[in-house]
């Protein structure tokens, strides 16, 4: 008979090995879905590219659409982490670590919000990313928005701010407009600027 100790050791590698596994299966379809059309992915080159049979991801993930919610949730706590940590002191300093952030991730989260409609469960994802971008914006700008403003003018000014902040305004700028990361930072903070406070300009 098998003692305690080595049972409950056996039992935690096998969960630690199917985590890894897990884990794996993420990586490749986050790598997949960053490079092609989510129509076009397939579970079988995601399989072969984690190492593990389609059948484990099916039995893992269910489906394709059940697949990229778990990496969009998954994603979704990392990006948090790094918005959170784009707060400055300043909102030069917050606006270079955004731009910094959206040339990380800005291409994949503007595809997310692109091809959200084509798997269910992502839209509801999409829209919770939204919701956390202005959560974001209203914290990170909160010294700037003037305590004073009447509550119409206060919602105005959140709103122009979070559409400063969106990555759709990195792109039109950064790749569409063909600017360098520091110029598109320096675009951003002259959009930016006029909508905070003369204390928060700094």
């Amino acid at each position: 008979m098998k003692s305690k100790p080595v049972r409950q050791y056996r039992m935690t590698a096998r969960a630690e090995a199917a985590e890894q596994t897990g884990e794996r299966i993420l990586d490749a379809m986050l790598r997949r879905y960053a490079e092609t059309p989510y129509d076009q992915v397939r579970l079988e080159d995601v399989a072969a590219d984690a190492g593990v049979t389609p059948q484990t991801v099916f039995r893992r993930f269910g489906s394709k659409p059940g697949l990229l919610v778990a990496t969009v949730e998954r994603e979704q706590a990392a990006l948090a982490r790094d918005r959170a940590a784009a707060m400055g002191e300043s909102p030069q300093d917050t606006v270079r670590s955004l731009v910094r952030f959206y040339e990380h991730h800005g291409a994949l989260i503007l595809k997310l919000y692109a091809e959200a409609h084509q798997a269910p469960g992502v839209p509801e994802l999409a829209a919770r990313g939204r919701r956390y971008h202005v959560g974001w914006c209203r914290e990170a700008f909160a010294d700037g928005l003037e305590p004073g403003l009447d509550e119409a003018t206060r919602a105005r000014r959140l709103a122009q701010v979070v559409a400063v902040c969106d990555a759709t305004t990195w792109r039109v700028l950064r790749v569409d407009g063909g600017l360098s990361p520091e110029q598109t930072e320096e675009a951003v903070l002259e959009l930016l600027l006029p909508l905070l406070s003369a204390s928060a300009r700094g």
